[in-house]
């Protein structure tokens, strides 16, 4: 396996975004080891240093206020879990959402239900 084929290649600056934020919602809730947080520094070094500089040059400032949303995300969950306090959250669409957020949908409603003698008929 040569050495451009081990690691992941982004195709632009959301594909980086995007897999980085998997990668953050695979371990924000493992246990804390150095290794983690040398992991998750890292990617955060790709942020604002690889990532950051392509958002600039490509001169779009919703994608810099969204990626500027997510460098934070990445920065406060590292305080939040040094302090010792869980990580109740995850990261979706770039922005760090709460447990208790999520949004639920329905899958199904049901208009008019079932009530006997509903229909018309008629008696001749």
């Amino acid at each position: 396996m040569s050495e451009q084929d081990r690691f992941y290649q982004p195709q632009n600056v959301k594909d980086a975004m995007r897999f980085v934020q998997k990668l953050f919602n695979q371990y924000n809730q493992a246990n804390l080891t150095d290794e983690l947080i040398a992991y998750h520094q890292k990617l955060t070094l790709y942020l604002t240093d690889d990532v950051l500089a392509e958002v600039q040059k490509s001169d779009n400032p919703e994608q810099l206020k969204k990626l500027q949303v997510m460098i934070t995300v990445m920065q406060d969950w590292l305080k939040i879990r040094l302090s010792g306090k869980p990580y109740a959250g995850k990261m979706q669409h770039f922005e760090y959402i709460a447990d208790q957020e999520h949004t639920s949908f329905k899958h199904r409603t049901i208009k008019g239900g079932k009530r006997p003698g509903n229909l018309r008929t008629s008696h001749h």
